[in-house]
């Protein structure tokens, strides 16, 4: 049964994706799995031949670095994060463009770090090139900038994960909803893999204290980094900031096309005009 809140999703143009490397990858190895990311561009063209303006923020520069350089396990150190990140980067826009090509789609690549955001002469050249990309029908992909960043890679900062990024991205740029792919397949009251009794939550209208409390800032992935803590941080970043937002599995990603669809997919989170709305603090964790 479709809801009213659901069906209104059907009527976003500007909607940002984020999907995390363990959605892009294979477990068994960690490379890419290009089968599934060829599926995604299919699904983001379709979306832009139906008037959509996408943006994504796609994990996997490191994933992709590992796998170039044959390293299959996960790296410890900093600094062998920001080498495979800066193979990784290279070879990960390589495969977008090439496919979006295919299907007459331009990809544009969009590297952020925390001081994009925090400087204002930065914060209004790179809302001014997003803007500029939309115009021209380009799709940006968006990533933190993991060569020179240690923000994401792990958390010394309080920029975070690109769970966090895209909320930023989307509050940035006036996005109508956030889809973040993910592992799970939305919010539970409790982790449903150590829990059997946790409880789905379809739709929360308000982001509580005791939400919050819900997150776990685990991830059970070899790839990833950010757990359910960070969505939440996100889900309240892009709520206050204006944007619906949802958090599906992104096991199969045709998953966004049920939810542009209106149909009862991941945890809908609804926007609110937060009238004391500040992203800086937000970035700056002030709040």
């Amino acid at each position: 049964m479709l809801t009213e809140e659901r069906v209104k999703l059907r009527d976003k143009k500007r909607v940002v994706i984020k999907i995390g490397s363990s959605s892009l990858t294979h477990v068994e190895t960690g490379d890419l799995n290009l089968m599934k990311i060829e599926k995604l561009i299919r699904v983001i063209s379709d979306m832009k031949g139906q008037g959509k303006e996408v943006v994504l923020v796609s994990s996997g520069a490191i994933a992709a670095g590992r796998q170039a350089l044959g390293h299959h396990q996960k790296p410890t150190s900093i600094s062998q994060k920001q080498a495979f990140a800066a193979v990784g980067q290279a070879r990960l826009m390589m495969v977008y463009q090439k496919l979006f090509a295919e299907y007459n789609q331009t990809a544009a690549q969009v590297l952020m770090t925390k001081d994009t955001m925090v400087n204002d002469a930065s914060r209004y050249n790179a809302q001014n090139t997003f803007e500029e990309l939309l115009k021209m029908g380009a799709i940006p992909i968006v990533n933190e900038n993991d060569t020179v960043s240690t923000s994401e890679i792990p958390l010394v900062d309080n920029f975070g994960d690109n769970d966090r990024l895209s909320a930023i991205v989307a509050a940035l740029i006036g996005a109508d909803l956030l889809i973040l792919l993910s592992d799970i397949d939305g919010l539970y009251s409790d982790d449903p893999h150590a829990n059997p009794d946790a409880k789905f939550i379809d739709i929360v209208s308000e982001i509580t204290p005791q939400l919050m409390s819900m997150g776990k800032s685990t991830s059970g992935s070899d790839v990833g980094t950010g757990g359910m803590a960070a969505k939440l941080v996100a889900a309240r970043i892009a709520t206050d900031g204006g944007s619906d937002m949802v958090i599906a599995n992104g096991d199969d990603v045709e998953v966004i096309c049920q939810i542009m669809e209106g149909q009862d997919k991941g945890t809908l989170f609804m926007a609110h005009n937060n009238l004391d709305f500040d992203l800086m603090h937000y970035i700056n964790n002030e709040y």
